[in-house]
């Protein structure tokens, strides 16, 4: 199993990069994060995950460590695969998360692309007991704070959006919106379906 990748990216694209190394061209699916960091004709080191199937063999890779624990955290809970997986730390830091399981907080994980209310209890109570080790230094329960897209959230709910639609919705949105603009960039998009 590939476990780390150090080489050039040759390609960036939306979900991926073609990262050389030592003349072969490897497909690396990347977390939102890591697609930021990443530059054309540059040197990146990835943390990989070499998810194999019968008809694939698909790598995920990670620049930073806490992301790429969490990814593979996430893949011991039943029925999140390596796709699900790599939505939700797209979306969520590992800090966060930690935070959300350790104070039972289904509705955080509600918020994450591709989890119901199913998946987020299944999440918590598969992953109670596996947080505290998993990111012990960088949790700290003093410094949650509701954030622009928990206000967003909370207003579209109270309208009478559901979690699946307010979540579908507010992961298009444009990185750095207020609450006001993702509000209204919600209510744009929701009010066509």
């Amino acid at each position: 199993m590939i476990g780390y990748l150090r080489g050039k990216v040759k390609f960036l694209y939306n979900e991926f990069c073609i990262l050389d190394v030592a003349g072969v061209g490897y497909k690396v699916f990347v977390d939102a994060a890591t697609r930021q960091l990443l530059t054309a004709d540059e040197t990146a080191e990835l943390f990989i995950h070499t998810a194999v199937r019968e008809d694939a063999i698909t790598l995920f890779g990670m620049k930073n460590q806490s992301t790429f624990e969490l990814f593979e955290l996430l893949l011991t809970v039943s029925g999140i695969g390596a796709k699900s997986a790599l939505a939700i730390v797209s979306k969520i830091s590992a800090t966060d998360f930690a935070t959300a399981i350790a104070r039972q907080d289904i509705k955080t994980l509600m918020r994450l692309p591709g989890v119901g209310k199913k998946s987020a209890e299944r999440i918590l109570l598969e992953l109670k007991d596996k947080i505290p080790s998993f990111t012990a230094e960088d949790f700290q329960p003093a410094q949650i704070a509701s954030t622009v897209q928990d206000d967003a959230f909370d207003a579209l709910e109270a309208l009478g959006y559901t979690s699946a639609e307010i979540s579908a919705t507010l992961s298009k949105a444009p990185p750095n919106s207020s609450t006001e603009q993702l509000i209204k960039f919600a209510l744009k998009n929701l009010a066509g379906r």
